[in-house]
């Protein structure tokens, strides 16, 4: 299986991209995961709420084929901890996909046409995050979840 993590926008922080880079080699000694950013939507401050999440959206979606399984990081989503997390990892491992895919939203969320698609929505904490520190935050516990798997210290029960 692979794990992929959709977000909108580059991140401009050097702290956090050394942050991000290193769980993500850490996290690839457990499973294939890639970090695609979107590009940010171009003249957005001309577009209203609902055509930035429209035009996000349509680049998520299109991100994404028909046999990925597509969970959403949203503020409405099921919270869980991470031994919880790492359950539900290995749930989807073993269901057989070839890959799952979390996706971050633009600053005002997703589409209708996302919430469709997906099959699921996770939510970090009930607190708000930049964008950014999602990311961060996002792969940190992933690498936590396969740490948990594999029963190793990096996370203290």
């Amino acid at each position: 299986m692979t794990i992929k993590l959709l977000a909108i926008g580059k991140t401009d922080n050097a702290s956090l991209i050394a942050l991000i880079d290193d769980y993500q080699k850490r996290l690839n000694f457990y499973i294939k995961f890639n970090l695609e950013i979107i590009p940010d939507i171009k003249k957005a401050k001309n577009l209203s709420e609902a055509q930035q999440k429209q035009k996000e959206g349509e680049l998520i979606l299109s991100s994404i084929s028909t046999s990925d399984i597509l969970i959403l990081l949203d503020e409405n989503g099921k919270q869980m901890d991470s031994v919880a997390f790492s359950n539900y990892l290995q749930k989807h491992m073993n269901s057989g996909i070839k890959q799952l895919v979390f996706a971050i939203g633009g600053p005002y969320g997703f589409s209708e046409d996302v919430y469709k698609q997906a099959q699921g929505k996770l939510s970090l904490s009930k607190m708000t995050f930049s964008h950014q520190m999602v990311r961060l935050f996002f792969i940190e516990q992933l690498y936590r979840g396969f740490t948990i798997l594999r029963n190793e210290p990096y996370h203290h029960r």
